[in-house]
């Protein structure tokens, strides 16, 4: 935006945030009111429109207060310490300052109120002067403000009575240094920066919340320039206690930062007669899913680094541990060995946990992965893109050595999309905001800096050809300008239809655009404050530390190229998502279609467990109950297999309750086996009365209803299940389902799967049945090992909508309806619903009976000979909820076989701690 745009924009949306109910009259009132001061006289009547749309939308912003889940001891104090005037907000109404002049919607802002009280409640009363200690978690999603949060929870800390507050950023420097700045901006209201250096040490800049009042900053004994330090902490002054103000420190997941830390407070701030610091604490653990750690360092420095939190927690009388996660599935659920383990993990956060809703302009995984890709492989997702050229030029897995001469075709796409993006964002008055697209594709620095040379040379062959031929009439018959102008009519032409306008402001865009890499080789490239008046455009090329660690201002095109699956994938999708007000139409994601399959998988069942949480608290169940909910969710079957260090075998409780397995993996020694265990399925159905002329046709096939469960236990104990679709293993399903035959699983729907016939996909005789098989494509990979793996990593044999099967039309209504309260779509909205919408409706099992041809387009010419000519057999159940939800089956996981399909290793080069 101009200057006086944003000027324009704070003042009105101060004003508006003042009214009880704005309406689209009252906005643009207010900005026309402004607009009479000559201070905004170049404000014109297009952007004046443009301002008022982006404050309606902002406007029109909410966010709910989330879910609590409490221990059964737990006495509310908060109220009745306000009501004493006991807390004076003084720190807090700063804050609130900030974010309103930060143009957050008011709701949102309330919202942070509302659940910061909810959280504060939950830790320990300051003024309760009786040892205590109390331990809680904040689950959030990725890259949804859980730093606002937390930060506007320090602030009402201080304002409450504790006279410490530590947070624990990260194991990178470039994240403590990024989380520093936040909590300086947010709480000090000083740029702690200053003070390290000699020539502004006695000239403190006064920022963000100081710029509203400054008498009472807290004191931080670290900045944005250096960790803690016991010689710097000391120089100030010795004592907690003798500190006007509350003390702050922000420190890296280091075990010689913590070490020293606990060791400066044990000399100087304990109490002449105890081993204990007098003054309340609250600590925050801003990484507390450790799993970066965990891989790389393996239990030992885990158990240091929880043992030195635990150290710094004793230190204290009155203390308070909240772990903030963007993921349910956090080690301190999964990773203890037995059920009371769970409880008996010293950070446990056996007093609460609460789960933050993301605000209705979160552009997060659902949109993306879920909501954004359709079940038709013909249309293409709205924000996905999908690498298949990068073959030898840039091979998922390669070597050290590997020689990037080239790139794929995509990643050179990429990069023009980006480009396009970013000259439309200066179009629609952006341009003073910072834009960043993201490669990782790489875990070698090395090959990192290659293909940042190699994105730099594409980027000057682009600046040249514009500035030789950007300007002329035929521009566009410029090879490299024509190919721009694809990617804008590819990407971009319908939501910015005119070509030559993005063509003349193009030049500036490339000239000013940079191509950094991120890794050891250069810490401390990506400076988004060198951007002078304009923002910076800036390709950022990095491993995991990247994606990990910094914020990408503006992330506007990721490329992403790595092979790690499962639970890592939560932290690498991260820094996807955000708020992109303005420019979410712009936003695209490169990667292979098998990793986005990977994605949709793991972001589904993290939303499951968010609603688990919600209906826990319905319930008033404990956080325990909570910890144990997510080990047995049965994607944590994977999670375990990732975390865990050593082999052998590992015994987990599942959940089958409301619940999909299916076969994943088919192995080609038991394809005849399990042909002939579905043929005699198709028998025992037609001499019980199941025939194909009692089938009803619905949408995915063919359907029998009210089938004995015999005839379909008869059938999964012939299956020969192959051991690395660990799942979908016969026994402990069948045992599931025996312990609940008389009352639930008695009775089963069937539905034999068949396509619509269409000139490619004949009807074929099976069984005697007319059927169209599914068609599926393998991982070329697992084929060497004689495994079809279906639809590759996605590990997805059906399609969307098969679990509606035998639904009755009124409970199909009602599981949309459900699903379209909880999104709060508006009506007539076009939705994608997931099938867990209709399994939770479900009053019968049902077995899905796949026949699956595959597909030989991604197997290599050589390898093509052992695909079986004939469709091979596969099978699906959607469990409904059971009444015995708690009641859990065992399974017997090979820890060892299991790494081995989901635990691939794909640590960077500079994934280790950084120095303290």
């Amino acid at each position: 935006m101009p200057d006086a745009l944003t000027k324009l924009d704070g003042v009105v949306s101060q004003l508006v945030a003042g009214q009880d109910r704005p309406t689209e009259d009252s906005i643009r009132e207010t900005i026309a009111s402004m607009r009479i001061s000559p201070m905004f006289a170049d404000v014109t009547d297009e952007q004046a429109e443009l301002l008022a749309r982006q404050i309606e939308e902002r406007v029109g912003i909410s966010m709910g207060v989330g879910a609590v889940v409490s221990d059964s001891e737990f006495v509310p104090w908060l109220n009745d310490a306000k009501a004493a005037g006991r807390i004076d907000p003084y720190y807090w109404i700063r804050y609130r300052q900030l974010l309103q002049k930060k143009r957050l919607p008011r709701d949102v802002i309330t919202s942070t109120d509302e659940v910061t009280d909810r959280i504060l409640d939950r830790m320990g009363n300051p003024h309760d002067t009786n040892p205590w200690d109390r331990k809680g978690m904040v689950v959030g999603h990725v890259q949804s403000g859980k730093t606002a949060n937390y930060t506007g929870l320090v602030c009402k800390a201080a304002d409450a009575g504790y006279r410490l507050i530590v947070v624990i950023a990260g194991i990178h420097n470039n994240l403590r240094n990024q989380t520093q700045a936040r909590i300086d901006e947010g709480f000090v209201g000083r740029d702690t920066g200053r003070l390290e250096k000699r020539d502004t040490r006695d000239k403190p800049k006064v920022i963000g919340v100081g710029t509203f009042d400054d008498r009472r900053a807290p004191v931080s004994l670290t900045t944005t320039l250096k960790d803690f330090n016991k010689a710097t902490a000391t120089t100030n002054t010795s004592q907690i206690a003798s500190y006007a103000v509350p003390v702050v420190l922000v420190i890296k997941k280091n075990s010689r930062t913590l070490a020293n830390l606990v060791d400066w407070l044990r000399e100087h701030s304990t109490g002449r007669y105890s081993e204990m610091v007098d003054q309340p604490m609250l600590l925050i653990d801003d990484e507390a899913d450790n799993a970066s750690i965990n891989i790389k360092y393996g239990r030992e420095e885990v158990s240091r680094i929880n043992g030195q939190i635990r150290d710094l927690l004793g230190l204290f009388r009155r203390s308070c541990y909240v772990g903030y996660t963007a993921t349910p599935f956090a080690n301190i659920f999964i990773d203890p060995d037995t059920e009371d383990d769970v409880y008996k993990e010293d950070l446990f956060p056996r007093h609460f946990i609460i789960g933050l809703d993301a605000p209705s302009n979160y552009f997060g995984a659902r949109k993306v992965f879920l909501e954004g890709v359709a079940e038709d492989a013909d249309t293409r997702p709205p924000h996905l893109r999908y690498i298949s050229d990068n073959g030898d030029l840039l091979p998922v897995k390669h070597r050290i050595n590997h020689d990037v001469t080239e790139l794929p075709a995509s990643m050179i796409d990429a990069l023009r999309a980006f480009l396009v993006a970013r000259t439309i964002r200066n179009l629609r008055g952006q341009g003073n905001q910072h834009a960043s697209m993201l490669v990782n594709a790489s875990r070698f620095t090395g090959i990192q800096n290659l293909l940042r040379n190699r994105l730099h040379e594409h980027l000057r062959t682009i600046e040249d050809a514009l500035r030789v031929d950007g300007a002329k009439p035929d521009a566009d018959s410029n090879p490299v300008i024509a190919e721009l102008r694809r990617c804008w009519e590819d990407e971009y032409s319908e939501v910015y239809s005119e070509w030559q306008a993005v063509r003349s402001a193009l030049l500036p865009v490339v000239a000013s655009a940079t191509v950094i890499s991120v890794n050891k080789d250069s810490p401390n490239s990506l400076d988004y404050d060198a951007g002078g008046q304009n923002g910076l455009t800036v390709i950022a090329v990095g491993g995991f530390s990247l994606s990990r660690g910094l914020t990408l201002e503006g992330l506007t095109v990721s490329y992403f190229l790595r092979n790690s699956l499962m639970y890592d994938t939560l932290m690498q999708m991260g820094r996807w998502f955000g708020y992109r007000e303005g420019y979410e139409d712009l936003c695209r994601v490169w990667m292979p279609e098998e990793a986005a399959s990977w994605y949709a998988h793991i972001a589904d069942a993290t939303e499951e467990l968010q609603r688990e949480l919600k209906r826990m608290e319905r319930v008033n169940a404990t956080p325990m109950q909570f910890g144990l909910a997510v080990r047995s969710h049965p994607s944590a079957l994977m999670v375990t297999a990732r975390n865990k260090m050593g082999s052998g075998v590992k015994h987990v409780m599942v959940g089958l309750s409301n619940s999909f397995v299916e076969t994943t993996r088919l192995g080609l020694g038991s394809i005849d086996h399990n042909r002939k265990a579905r043929n005699r399925l198709m028998a025992a159905l037609e001499t019980a009365g199941f025939g194909e002329a009692t089938a009803e046709p619905v949408a995915g096939g063919k359907l029998l209803r009210q089938v004995p469960f015999g005839i379909v236990d008869d059938f999964l104990r012939d299956f020969e299940n192959h051991p690395d679709s660990p799942l979908s293993a016969v026994d402990p399903i069948r045992r599931y389902i025996r312990d609940r035959l008389d009352d639930e699983l008695g009775k089963w729907d069937v539905l034999v799967v068949s396509l619509n016939p269409t000139k490619e996909k004949p009807v074929e005789d099976v069984c005697g049945w007319s059927l169209v098989p599914i068609h599926r494509s393998i991982g070329a990979d697992d084929l060497s090992r004689n495994i079809l793996s279906v639809s590759g990593p996605s590990a997805r044999v059906a399609s969307r909508g098969y679990e509606k099967a035998g639904l009755a039309p009124e409970l199909i209504e009602l599981a949309e309806a459900d699903y379209r309260e909880e999104n709060n779509a508006l009506p007539g909205a076009k939705l994608n619903y997931p099938d867990r919408v209709y399994r939770a409706r479900r009053q019968r099992p049902l077995l899905l009976l796949y026949n699956i041809r595959i597909k030989d387009g991604d197997v290599e010419e050589k390898d093509r000979s052992k695909l079986p000519d004939e469709p091979v057999v596969g099978w699906g159940i959607s469990f409904p909820v059971s009444s015995k939800p708690d009641q859990k089956v065992e399974y017997i996981l090979n820890t060892t076989k299991l790494r081995e399909l989901f635990g691939d290793d794909d640590a960077d080069e500079d994934m280790g701690d950084d120095d303290a």
